[in-house]
């Protein structure tokens, strides 16, 4: 009986430790996606707004 609680108690901790590594892997990609966005806006910019342009002007040819 002795042992079952061991394993169990085991298998928590290490399920702990798993969610908190989980945790910092969530934080270092949106760090990492924070600084690529911050990096790269300009060129973000451009793309959307051409994006924009090009949607506009094709509905205006759809719509007549």
């Amino acid at each position: 009986m002795d042992t079952i609680k061991n394993t169990r108690s085991e298998i928590r901790e290490y399920m702990q430790e798993e969610e908190a590594i989980g945790v910092v892997e969530i934080i270092l990609i949106l760090v990492v996606l924070i600084a690529l966005v911050l990096l790269f806006k300009d060129q973000i910019v451009k793309v959307v707004n051409n994006a924009f342009k090009s949607f506009n002007s094709d509905s205006t040819e759809i719509i007549g």
